[in-house]
């Protein structure tokens, strides 16, 4: 044992020393090489198979056959990337990788030939570190930089993703640069894409060594990871520009973790914000609904824009938020997003975007590919985790467009973004709006609501004859919600109907039906959630949090503490429970799991309704268990909150150990 370590330890003592005589940093890469000067589009193989044996040659040159027969070539997605897992585990007697030739029989290079016989480019991945990230322990790069250039350099390689896993604590901007310059004395240009994962802000030093750097942890096929990554990313927008690019992951559109709704909206904000669009689902598979987000080329043309600006953040309220992105023929995009959980309306204006006073502006609906005209105001009603995507522009043909009008319907909730809970034999009241924010007035307007199979009657005046600017028709309905309905979603249909134009608007309002609550004390373990998300994985009942599958986890441990019930969550997540006030409190040992070791910081709270009631401050895998308390007296909602602690996600195993809720 004690020579084996030895060796190690000398082995690591070469590494470093090689890398600490690695020339110093030069030139930058990015602004004079010509390279990523928008952001990378093309695939990667990972969101959707990981190492699965899927992942092979057969499925490679398969996307680069769908790149050009589905149009996706021409849209601009150019890169095939792989992931890890395309090489053997141990390099050969020339310290060479070796691709694997089970995946791969025909090794790489035959596969970068065909990619290039497609007119595209071709991808490949190692770690900055000693092995990979996959618990294979395939070898990485560090101390191999040139000799792996090199390789990559012969199998016809234009892009390189450098992964951050077993960096035997060498210095990050080291590391890295190290490669960029292996990569640049092989004569050939490739991309250099830094997978750091944020940890020692690579937009602050990257812009001369990669040309993009990812800014936080990996992305999860869920909602909750995705506005996690989008809401650290979308804070960076300084950073970026032609050549060097903030990368908040790889797209997980149509790996089935999210709904359509939520997958436009992650398309349109990586679009708005500039980032790398590389496909992450088997394309082989993908759903027209799919193909439908990913080739659309008018979002496309936002992310892709030649002036190279990273949009920014103008305003956010409430959950909802509004981004603006300038365009180089001086157009702005504009993305209205509600992060929330009941309906929201986006609102901002031509002057809060920075467009030249008109008397009226065209507004193109990016994702209906239709043009409307508005005096000045940009609104829309958004669903749940729903968007709408525009590109505004002071256009002198303004008045030949119909006015924009903005509809939707909204119910009262519990508190500001709380689900919108019915429960069935009851009435409940939902209001719709129709609001015309063009220039010229709406005509004959009538507005409609309907149920699915509920009764529903207007209250209020339904139709107007003509709606000025900024005009609205506000119409309160009673909602009947029949008795005996089982817990799940509903939809309630609306919809505006005006002229000029024959315009219908269609709208839905999403109602949640929730299911009896807690009747007495117990386990929240045993009792059924309203909704749960996690950072990664599903949440894990009397099991810790596996990152993957249903089940994967273990034994909830604690500090070398076991428990038998629990909640095994990963942060950022949350865990919401229909109480209905019958509840009075909440109570569990909270922490962090011992299954990743010394990673992983996390923050516990507890809502009741729209507030706080308990938070456990920062926790780490070195710190017991904390007990956890809180009054959630008369609560109708109660939430069960993890965080972070602002660090990213990387083994944020946490643990509701012993969680408890207490009712009558």
């Amino acid at each position: 044992m004690f020579n084996r370590l030895r060796a190690v330890t000398a082995a690591l003592c070469l590494v470093t020393a090689g890398l600490a005589s690695a020339p110093p940093a030069s030139a930058s890469v990015s602004p004079g090489d010509g390279l990523a000067l928008t952001p990378p589009m093309g695939f990667n193989n990972w969101n959707s198979t990981h190492c699965g044996a899927e992942f092979n040659e057969a499925m490679v040159k398969g996307i680069a056959d769908i790149f050009v027969a589905r149009g996706l070539k021409d849209a601009g997605y150019q890169y095939v990337n792989l992931d890890d897992c395309w090489a053997l585990p141990q390099r050969n007697a020339a310290g060479d990788l070796v691709p694997d030739p089970v995946r791969f029989p025909n090794g790489i290079k035959a596969v970068a030939d065909y990619v290039h016989s497609k007119g595209l480019k071709f991808g490949i991945y190692t770690s900055a570190g000693t092995k990979t990230c996959n618990t294979a322990g395939f070898p990485g790069g560090l101390g191999h930089e040139q000799q792996d250039a090199n390789l990559f350099a012969s199998f016809g390689v234009d892009y390189l993703k450098y992964d951050n896993c077993n960096n035997q604590n060498v210095d990050a901007k080291l590391r890295y640069t190290t490669m960029r310059d292996a990569l640049r004395n092989t004569g050939r240009p490739i991309v250099f894409s830094l997978c750091e994962w944020g940890q020692n802000k690579p937009w602050e030093w990257a812009s001369d060594v990669g040309h993009l750097w990812r800014t936080t942890g990996d992305i999860g096929d869920n909602y909750t990871s995705m506005l996690n990554i989008a809401k650290k990313n979308w804070v960076l927008s300084d950073f970026a520009g032609p050549g060097h690019w903030n990368d908040p992951d790889m797209l997980e559109v149509g790996n089935g973790g999210m709904t359509d709704t939520e997958y436009r909206s992650h398309f349109g904000l990586w679009a708005i914000m500039a980032a790398p669009l590389l496909i992450g689902t088997d394309l082989r598979k993908a759903t027209p609904a799919t193909f439908d987000i990913l080739e659309n080329r008018e979002v496309i043309a936002v992310d892709q824009d030649p002036l190279g600006v990273q949009g920014k953040l103008v305003k956010s309220s409430g959950g909802l938020n509004v981004l603006v992105k300038p365009l180089k023929n001086g157009d702005k995009a504009v993305l209205l997003f509600n992060e929330g959980e009941t309906t929201g309306r986006a609102v901002t204006s031509a002057a809060e975007l920075g467009l030249s006073r008109s008397p009226g502006y065209r507004m193109r609906d990016l994702w209906t590919h239709q043009d409307w005209q508005t005096a000045n105001t940009i609104a829309a009603t958004l669903p749940p985790h729903g968007s709408a995507m525009f590109r505004v522009s002071a256009d002198r043909n303004w008045a030949t467009y119909p006015p924009a009008i903005d509809a939707g319907a909204i119910i009262q909730t519990s508190y500001p973004g709380a689900l919108p809970i019915v429960t069935p034999g009851t009435t409940t009241s939902v209001t719709t709006s129709v609001t015309n924010n063009g220039r010229l007035p709406a005509l004959s307007v009538e507005s409609t609501l309907t149920g699915p199979g509920w009764t529903v009657q207007p209250e209020s005046p339904t139709s107007a004859v003509l709606l000025r600017t900024d005009q609205s028709l506000s119409t309160k309905w009673t909602v009947q919600v029949p008795p005996g309905l089982s817990p799940g979603k509903y939809v309630l249909t609306g919809k505006a109907t005006y002229q000029p134009g024959n315009v219908v608007l269609p709208y839905n309002l999403e109602v949640v039906v929730p299911g009896a609550p807690p009747a007495a004390p117990a386990f929240l373990s045993d009792v059924k959630w309203l909704r749960a998300a996690n950072g990664y994985g599903p949440v894990e009942l009397d099991r810790s949090n596996g990152e993957s599958k249903a089940g994967d986890g273990h034994v909830i441990t604690i500090n070398g503490v076991t428990y038998a019930k629990g909640l095994g969550a990963h942060a950022p997540g949350v865990i919401e429970y229909y109480t209905a006030g019958r509840c009075t409190s909440v109570t569990a040992d909270v922490g962090v799991d011992d299954e990743k070791g010394n990673n992983g910081t996390v923050t516990f709270e507890v809502w009741a309704d729209g507030t706080k009631v308990a938070d456990s401050g920062i926790l780490t895998n070195l710190m017991p268990a904390k007990p956890l308390q809180a009054d959630v007296t008369g609560a109708t909602l109660v939430r069960l909150i993890t965080t972070d602690a602002g660090d990213g996600n990387n083994s944020d195993h946490a643990d509701w150990a012993n969680a408890h809720i207490t009712c009558n």
